[in-house]
């Protein structure tokens, strides 16, 4: 059964594309309009034109710190820092906050009344579960929004959901053995240890399917959970923005969900990289309570080409990847991805780039290769040593290599050192 939600999965991609591209003027108009903090990184912007992705791709990119940087500047009158666009009583913003999150930083974020406010219910349904399924839900209930991004999704499908939370194994066990739940959300790792501490006690678990997220679920791991009767499938979603791509059963990468609109860019840039090209995930979500427009995950990822074999037509990608943030401190000195592009953008020659960092802490090398036709050209690369000062404060040795010859990992920064 390839378990559809709904028909917008299996609509043709132009029709798809046409529908996003539609909406995007009118939720940047009211981001603007109704959210502080995008009046301001937006202004000057003409919402009407931003109806295709190269339009949307020359806005600027708003990284996690930044929430967290203006959430910090407004402690005290604003806690979401100008982002949201609704509150409670004694906010300058509308009413309709239904719970406040918070996530390491901290970071608070606003959860609307919307029914499936972070969409959850689409990566559900790919993963088998049914109206009338228990949910056994074992992500945390405790201040970050988990668990209630997968419970809000099981009751839009239906299902009823057992609030476990996480840790107390025996209680939760104990739990499953009288309600006989059929299905399971929660990180892998923690499934998989029901499953033995179960067995362990002589008992079968009764749940048979799985939404997992919140950490790896290599092959292996989803290997050994089928051979115990659980079918898992993975997610990814961030508080932020809610779900941003699921598994289904062709086991091929993660299909995007259809309520974001999602771009792949050079880290430390807004660019959007060539298909296939690792980089960094970016999300406009179509959300008017949170209307957060070309949000930088900080996460890596790539697309794949073609469609999913189940009919869903929407845009593929690998799944998780590593993060973007590659900052390094060098002698001292911190250098981030972003002045590497920044090089990079001096010279039309170059189409790509990598910083190498090696030695030992304290006495480091560091090292840029570049992809050029021009991978002959002293000038170039003496040119380009210069603005390696200039820009990194730091001297540098440059390889000018031929296109291609770079690793394709979206790594702008490698660490190579030694740390003994």
């Amino acid at each position: 059964m390839t378990h559809h939600l709904d028909a917008l999965e299996t609509r043709a991609p132009e029709a798809r594309e046409a529908a996003l591209m539609a909406a995007l003027p009118a939720q940047i108009a009211h981001a603007q309009q109704h959210s502080a903090a995008f009046a301001d990184i937006l202004q000057g912007v003409d919402a009407a034109s931003i109806t295709s992705r190269a339009a949307l791709a020359q806005l600027p990119v708003t990284r996690k710190y930044e929430l967290l940087d203006r959430q910090q500047a407004q402690r005290g009158q604003d806690p979401f820092g100008g982002f949201a666009t609704i509150g409670w009583k004694g906010m300058v913003r509308a009413a309709g906050v239904r719970r406040v999150y918070q996530s390491p930083g901290p970071i608070y974020e606003p959860e609307g009344a919307a029914p499936d406010y972070w969409r959850a219910a689409r990566a559900m349904a790919a993963a088998g579960f049914e109206a009338g399924d228990l949910v056994h839900n074992c992500f945390s209930y405790h201040l970050t929004p988990g668990a209630w991004i997968m419970e809000s999704g099981a009751q839009a499908l239906g299902c009823a959901v057992i609030p476990g939370g996480v840790g107390n194994t025996e209680q939760q066990l104990a739990a499953i053995a009288d309600l006989r739940p059929e299905a399971y959300s929660g990180t892998p790792s923690f499934l998989k240890i029901l499953i033995e501490k179960s067995a362990e006690a002589g008992q079968k678990l009764s749940i048979t399917k799985a939404l997992v997220s919140g950490e790896a679920c290599p092959p292996s791991l989803r290997d050994w959970l089928g051979a115990q009767g659980v079918t898992a499938y993975q997610c990814y979603a961030t508080a932020d923005v809610g779900l941003i791509a699921y598994e289904t059963p062709a086991r091929e990468g993660l299909v995007v969900d259809e309520g974001v609109i999602l771009e792949i860019v050079r880290p430390g840039t807004g660019d959007p990289v060539a298909e296939g090209e690792v980089g960094e995930v970016v999300i406009t979500v179509l959300n008017r309570d949170y209307p957060l427009i070309r949000f930088g995950t900080g996460d890596l990822s790539a697309i794949l080409p073609g469609a999913c074999p189940t009919g869903r037509t929407n845009t593929r990608i690998k799944g998780w990847m590593g993060r973007a943030d590659q900052t390094t401190k060098v002698r001292g000195m911190f250098v981030h991805p972003g002045q590497i592009a920044e090089i990079v953008k001096r010279f039309p020659e170059v189409s790509k780039a990598r910083l190498v960092v090696t030695g030992e802490m304290a006495n480091d090398a560091m090292a840029l290769s570049l992809e050029t036709t021009a991978h002959s050209d002293e000038g170039l690369r003496a040119r380009i040593a210069d603005a390696v000062r200039d820009v990194t404060k730091l001297r540098g040795d440059v390889h000018l290599v031929k296109p291609g010859s770079l690793p394709n990992d979206g790594k702008v920064i490698e660490d190579a050192r030694s740390y003994k």
